[in-house]
């Protein structure tokens, strides 16, 4: 297993706020209209969240130890202010794959788990609260590592069980992903539940202020006109690729730079395909999708890996994008993980699909 290489999308209860949809509903989701949001945007407690399918869980106080499911979450916490309280996580990041002050934080958390978190070391790890990625996809593979806790078991460990929405939620979206909506989201409530939310609407401020600008840019330039792009994920194998379909994160990432994701007829999160569907789709740009191994020169060696790869095999040489050498070298994790650095890869894709209208 790897790190950070899943995504989505969801929504996000906090207080009286519905953030964007999920397909929740039910009961949680029903009685937040409470008066709670005004505190919950002022860092005050309490703070009440939902899950997928709108249970809520609520925080009288902000949470004093935090184990993190995987890079991802661990990630926004740092960028949050709050990895002080984060006791250990799953996945995690490998050495330099953080930017600068991040990364130094980030190898100084304890390792519960290389890829999921044993059962037994999550419920003793002392946390009093639990950020899982990976809701929808059963713990990631959960049953090779041992049971996933039940809510019960995290009841009665005394452990609040919350989610990274954007990405645990992305089976259940009812409509495509074309916006970071649902990423703002996990940040918005993250900086609530922690008390961390004057940096967590900084933050939020800094992706909406990147993806207009290229918004901006782009506008004017008809659907019809825009270029398709394919996500070649070269981490989930080569045999049979598996592509990026409309529910997945990576499609709002590409759409909002102003490209045609195309699997977007896909409704889903991911799924695999055969190399002649991508034959058939001939896209006009290529990403090349690989992990952050952690330096310059490891991340060069895999993209060209990647690139070669498509290069020399039979069924994608005479692919359009290859042929005229259209590959953009963004890793996966910036692109289908939920995360500040989405709204840099709008940036660093528009640019280059654009680079007489994108700064």
């Amino acid at each position: 297993m790897r790190s950070r290489v899943w995504g989505g999308t969801a929504a996000v209860v906090l207080g009286g706020l519905l953030a964007a949809g999920c397909g929740g509903g039910g009961k949680g989701a029903a009685d937040q209209s409470t008066g709670k949001a005004g505190k919950a945007a002022s860092g005050d407690y309490p703070v009440s969240v939902t899950d997928c399918m709108g249970a809520r869980t609520t925080f009288s106080e902000a949470p004093k130890k935090i184990v993190t499911s995987n890079a991802s979450s661990l990630e926004l916490l740092l960028r949050l202010g709050a990895g002080d309280k984060v006791i250990g996580t799953g996945f995690p990041p490998g050495k330099g794959t953080l930017p600068g002050a991040l990364d130094a934080q980030a190898q100084k958390v304890n390792v519960l788990g290389r890829s999921v978190i044993p059962k037994e070391k999550l419920l003793g790890s002392g946390a009093d609260l639990y950020i899982d990625t990976f809701a929808a996809m059963g713990g990631m593979g959960g049953g090779g590592m041992g049971d996933v806790p039940t809510e019960e078991e995290f009841k009665a460990a005394g452990i609040k069980h919350i989610y990274l929405k954007s990405t645990a939620c992305a089976a259940r979206s009812k409509s495509p992903v074309t916006d970071l909506s649902a990423v703002e989201a996990d940040i918005t409530s993250l900086g609530a539940v922690t008390g961390t939310s004057a940096k967590a609407k900084e933050l939020v401020a800094g992706m909406k202020e990147k993806v207009d600008a290229v918004r901006k840019a782009v506008g004017g330039v008809a659907e019809s006109k825009r270029p398709t792009y394919f996500f070649f994920d070269y981490e989930a194998g080569t045999k049979q690729p598996t592509v990026i379909c409309n529910r997945q994160l990576a499609n709002a990432v590409i759409t909002l730079a102003g490209a045609r994701n195309v699997f977007a007829d896909c409704d889903g999160d991911r799924k695999q395909v055969g190399w002649e569907d991508v034959i058939a789709k001939n896209p006009d740009w290529i990403q090349l999708g690989v992990r952050n191994r952690g330096s310059e020169a490891a991340n060069k060696k895999a993209f060209d890996e990647a690139q070669k790869w498509l290069e020399t095999n039979p069924a994608t040489e005479g692919l359009k994008a290859v042929k005229e050498g259209h590959f953009l070298r963004i890793g996966s994790e910036q692109t289908t993980i939920a995360g500040v650095e989405n709204a840099e890869t709008v940036e660093q894709i528009a640019k280059a699909l654009y680079p007489g209208k994108v700064g």
